[in-house]
């Protein structure tokens, strides 16, 4: 099937041996590794991922799947979207491998298809692991565990937390209700250093993809709308520092952030009572979000994010969530 599948997130399938007994598969080399090696078990020596090049691995992973489901013809469920999966290139540019557990997807009038083969226990899809019954929207859901991986730092199954914190998605569903412990689910290794708007709509994207309904589940094609925005506003460290602090630390001492990349732009990072509007607001502050009830709308988060950067990429939208002269 890989044979078959091109594209710049997805690994390269170089060739194989069907020599007697061997069957082998050599694919590209990816110098980095997976990216559960840099998000798990860090060690001290060792550089942590910066809010910039997590939110470009999440939607550059997101671009793969979305190839999958929408380009690929007949479409293809991934099946086993976890972190480890994802490998990483030069400039942390990510790739999709492992496709064991691949399947086409249905045609014509079906809406789903039937597999007794599970993917990785912590990225299933409610549904997926209850009936058997595959969809696209299984996948996303595993894009929704993979991407609360990159915002927290946390596994997605970690039997050394306390009962309650084992699960990722278990422990993140009550914190999604309340904004005002969004930044204590952040990784503590980022030690505040990201964009609070950035982590409110990062975080808002991760929940809708968790959707348990999958129904209510975005599309991948609108998730890469919403993450491409938010991978193309560079936050610079050096420049601006979160008055929040910091989340529950790891257990990781001494280390230092990855500097920011050649973009030069940034995100205006305001105190928390300046930057409180919902997640539901619009990252160029139309002036509805102004007047917008306090519950999170997560849908329109990722309508409005979408037509935003269909905004932006035509000239007439700002190139920031926030506005200096509000």
């Amino acid at each position: 099937m890989l044979s078959l599948l091109h594209h710049p997130n997805l690994v390269n399938l170089i060739g194989y041996c069907a020599d007697g007994d061997q069957r082998l598969l050599v694919y590209e080399f990816m110098p980095l590794g997976s990216l559960e090696g840099h998000l798990h078990d860090v060690p001290p020596d060792k550089e942590p991922l910066d809010w910039n090049t997590r939110m470009k691995i999440a939607a550059g992973a997101a671009k793969g799947l979305e190839y999958l489901h929408d380009k690929a013809n007949p479409p293809v469920i991934y099946r086993d979207f976890k972190s480890s999966n994802i490998l990483l290139g030069e400039g942390y540019h990510p790739k999709l491998s492992d496709f064991g557990l691949a399947k086409l997807g249905p045609v014509g009038d079906k809406t789903h298809v039937s597999t007794r083969v599970m993917g990785t226990y912590g990225y299933c899809a409610p549904e997926y692991a209850m009936t058997g019954q595959l969809t696209v929207k299984s996948d996303v859901y595993s894009f929704g565990v993979v991407f609360l991986e990159l915002i927290t730092g946390r596994k997605a199954i970690d039997n050394t937390r306390p009962t309650g914190e084992q699960n990722l998605v278990a422990w993140a569903r009550p914190l999604f209700k309340d904004r005002r412990k969004f930044a204590k689910m952040a990784d503590p290794l980022l030690q505040g250093h990201f964009p609070m708007r950035g982590l409110y709509q990062a975080l808002a994207v991760a929940a809708m993809c968790l959707q348990e309904q999958a129904a209510t589940r975005p599309l991948i094609g609108d998730v890469v709308t919403a993450l491409s925005y938010l991978a193309s506003q560079t936050y610079d460290p050096n420049a601006h520092n979160n008055r929040t602090g910091p989340s529950t630390p790891r257990a990781r001492s001494h280390h230092r952030t990855i500097s920011g990349q050649s973009d030069n732009s940034h995100y205006t990072v305001n105190s928390p009572s300046q930057n409180s509007p919902d997640v539901r607001g619009s990252p160029l502050r139309m002036e509805r979000a102004r007047d917008a009830t306090r519950n999170v709308n997560r849908q329109r988060t990722l309508a409005e994010t979408k037509e935003n950067w269909r905004e932006r990429k035509r000239g007439s939208a700002p190139g920031s969530f926030d506005s200096t002269d509000e």
